[in-house]
Parts: structure tokens; sequence; C-alpha cells
């Protein structure tokens, strides 16, 4: 559990755009075997601390042809943002994919003077 040391708690949130491989048979719908995407994402403002980051699928778009097996991660963690990361294996083929994500953590005090 992460415990905040601070009443200023700042939300941030936003949609990590994946991507879209089945109009040009990329590798997510047309390749097999492990396969992975990554997705930079930059917060709207700096956190004090590496804040707690949740994602969840926004849309997604697969093949009914075989099973659904797919990852998402939200990994290196920092101040200013995080690494949005989408990945599946198998025969299952991916169209498309989208997460929306919130992080939660502690924010700079306006009140609190550094002199």
């Amino acid at each position: 559990m992460k415990k905040l040391n601070s009443y200023r708690i700042g939300v941030d949130s936003g949609l990590a755009h994946g991507f879209s491989d089945f109009a040009d048979d990329g590798d997510m719908w047309a390749g097999k075997g492990k396969r992975v995407r990554s997705v930079e994402v930059t917060f709207n403002e700096a956190f004090l601390s590496p804040p707690v980051v949740h994602l969840g699928f926004a849309m997604w778009d697969i093949s009914n042809a075989a099973n659904t097996r797919v990852e998402l991660a939200s990994e290196n963690i920092t101040e200013t943002g995080f690494t949005a990361v989408f990945q599946t294996w198998g025969d299952t083929k991916v169209a498309r994919m989208r997460a929306n994500w919130l992080a939660i953590g502690e924010v700079e005090d306006d009140e609190v003077w550094d002199v």
C-alpha cells in the first residue's frame, strides 16, 4: 500500500493511444508468438514521488478465431510519466487497442514556501 504523506493529492488521467494494426497487417494482427507494444505517457504536471497508476482498456478489437490472450501493465513509473505496455502471445489477433489511465499521488502544495 502506498501511503500519501500529504493532504495535497493530485489526480491525473488520460488516454494512451495504443495501436491499429488490422488495416496494414501489422504484427499484432498478422503475427504469432509474443508481441509487445509500448506507449510513453507524460503527466500534465509532475508528482512529488512516483504516483500509483491504474490502467484499463478503453477499447480493444480482437479476433474471435483464437483465444484472447492479453496483458496491460504500467511500467517505469516516475514523477513525470510512465510506460503503458500491452502484450499478447500465441495466435491471438489484436486489431486495435487503447487504454485509459489514472494516476494518483502527492503534488506540490502551493501554500508551502521554501525560504
